[in-house]
């Protein structure tokens, strides 16, 4: 079946990682500690931050987990048992940070743009919250490109189960084999292939491409290689 559509992860997809999410990261667990080192110190630990480089090593499970499965350890590190609250702590503050630290990769407008123009329905699927994907989506300039948002909380399950693919292709009323899944991490190889979908990596995040290339269809450097990828097939 020819590919029509195209759902996006966001961060180390659409958004630089490291310069985003790395750098707010530090303001982050500075914020939730309260002047606590020691509490600092375990979130660091916990989540394999690089205080030096303020970056979080390819290790850590903040590359492509999910608020729901974050809250509850981060609440363990701060000696809290309101991991619900913690959770939307840490939304809100990377949510409030957003505007100063966000770094796009590769001119996501122009791209998306572009591939709309071609045709294809776009959409993105992020396990981070419903809400930080409308505001980073917004930020970016790519809510008139895009059909479909969803997140973690969105109702239709978290990567690297299938249902967010599978909810794309439901609201664009095509087959998961018209759809292709470009992301950066295995959890979105995986979320693609679970639904039959086309499994496209980018190497423009923490992972490298032994550890993606086993799981994808394709690989590409980055975003800024879609146009000529989905050219030919």
């Amino acid at each position: 079946m020819p590919l029509k559509a195209i759902l996006f992860d966001k961060d180390g997809t659409l958004l630089d990682f490291d310069l985003t999410w790395g750098a707010a990261g530090y303001h982050v667990m500075k914020t939730l500690a309260q002047g606590d080192d020691a509490a600092f110190d375990r979130l660091v630990d916990l989540t394999h931050y690089d205080l030096e480089t303020r970056r979080y090593r390819p290790s850590s499970f903040m590359v492509a987990s999910s608020l729901d499965e974050i809250g509850p350890l981060w609440a363990r590190a701060l000696n809290r048992d309101d991991h619900l609250a913690v959770a939307q702590e840490i939304d809100t503050l990377f949510m409030a940070l957003a505007p100063d630290y966000l770094v796009q990769l590769d001119n996501p407008q122009a791209i998306l743009s572009g591939l709309m123009a071609s045709g294809y329905r776009l959409g993105i699927a992020t396990n981070d919250s419903e809400a930080a994907a409308f505001q980073q989506a917004e930020l970016m300039g790519l809510i008139p490109h895009l059909d479909f948002i969803v997140g973690h909380d969105s109702g239709h399950g978290r990567k690297p189960d299938p249902g967010m693919v599978e909810a794309f292709a439901r609201h664009t009323g095509l087959a998961a084999q018209e759809i292709a899944l470009v992301g950066d991490s295995t959890h979105d190889l995986h979320a693609a292939r679970a639904a039959g979908a086309i499994a496209i990596a980018v190497l423009s995040g923490p992972a490298s491409r032994e550890e993606l290339e086993p799981h994808a269809d394709y690989v590409i450097g980055s975003i800024a290689d879609l146009q000529a990828l989905v050219a030919a097939l």
